[in-house]
Formats: C-alpha cells, structure tokens, sequence
C-alpha cells in the first residue's frame, strides 16, 4: 500500500473519547448545583437532543463571532437535554451551570485518550506522514488537542464551525487538503462515523478508513 502524503483523522471517538458517558459528566456537574437527575435518562435525553439539532454552520456570521454562536448552539442542546429529563425547572440558575458545563468540555479532565493513539501517531510522524484532525467538532477542539498532549503532532486542524461546512460535505475535505496542498488520491482519512468518515472522504477521492471505537461520544 503506497504511503500516504497527509492522514486526517477525526477527533471525537477515534483519538480521544469521553471519560464514562456525556450523561454521567452532565449528572455530575448538574449535582454541584443541586440538581439531581441520573446519568442514563440525561445520555438519553441528549443523543436525542444532539441529533434532532441542525448542523453547527454559521454561515451569517462574522469569523469572530463563531465562540458566541458554538456557545449558544450547545446551549440549546443542553437546555433540551435537561427539559426532556423534566428537571430544568429545579436550577436557580441554569446559565451559571451551562457556562461551568460548556467550560468543562474544553478541558481535558472529560476526556481519555484512546490507548493506540499515542504510537500511531508517533510512527506516522517518523514515516513523515503529514498528519491533520478533521472534525464536526468547535473551537474547544484546540485546547482539548492541546491539554491532552495531542496538538503538537497535527499540521492542520480544520473544525466545521471555522471553515463552515461539515461532514459528510466533500467541501470540508477539499479545504483540508488545501492546507496541505495535497491532491484526495494521496490522503487518507480515519474516522468511526460510518457515514461522515468513512463513505464521506471517500466521496470526496480520500481513502477512507473506519475504526470500531466500543466508547465514543
């Protein structure tokens, strides 16, 4: 198999995942401002919520205003998470906890790194594979890069909300291999999203790669 010139890879679910679930972080940090809700009803609740929501695009908007609307987008995401798990009304102050929750996320304390992660990554780097993250993710996705040791091997980071348009778009690979002034026939993409990943770099001339991760966002 020839080498590739660039490896893009997801982020979420294929290098690094979420500590227990998106419920058990929720619950938790909803019990610090005394709200008591369990972790399964608020997993559920939320997938259900996340799906239902429209893709985080902001095409109207000013570059520096994109913070506030990622902000905003998760909000809504939130709010419906906990109104469907029918607790909403017992905060006193929803916003100061949403804030807390939406701050947590851009750390790395509710994320582990995948355990393959670290030598794949290495190896690619002394085979002088040019390595990029592609991902439907926000602009916390730098710092979690960063907190987790992980931003230091990437050339490239491009993230839906920046560059406006997410996957499965081909237009978001396109301008991925633009930062690498790299044709789709020489990169390859490695994603866990069967749909976004996998058959969506290879539409858009990527090889495109799936990885089966057990514990994902």
């Amino acid at each position: 198999m020839k080498k590739p010139k660039v490896i893009f890879l997801d982020a979420v679910g294929t290098l690094f995942g979420v500590k227990g679930s998106v419920g058990q972080i929720y619950s938790q940090i909803a019990q610090e401002f005394g709200v008591t809700v369990s972790p399964e009803v608020l997993n559920r609740e939320f997938f259900k919520s996340f799906k239902a929501a429209p893709s985080p695009i902001f095409l109207d908007h000013d570059i520096y205003d994109i913070p506030q609307r990622e902000f905003d987008w998760w909000r809504i995401i939130v709010l419906n998470t906990f109104e469907g798990a029918g607790v909403i009304k017992e905060f006193n102050d929803f916003s100061a906890f949403f804030s807390e929750l939406y701050i947590h996320f851009g750390t790395a304390e509710p994320w582990f790194v995948y355990p393959d992660v670290p030598l794949a990554l290495v190896n690619w780097r002394r085979l002088g594979v040019e390595l990029g993250v592609l991902s439907n993710f926000d602009s916390r996705l730098y710092s979690v890069l960063d907190s987790l040791g992980l931003k230091e091997y990437f050339k490239s980071i491009t993230i839906s909300t920046q560059v406006r348009t997410a996957k499965p778009d081909p237009e978001i690979f396109n301008i991925a291999l633009q930062n690498h002034h790299c044709s789709p026939a020489e990169a390859w993409h490695i994603g866990d999203s069967i749909i976004e990943d996998y058959h969506a770099s290879r539409r858009a001339g990527l090889r495109g790669i799936w990885i089966n991760r057990q514990n994902n966002y």
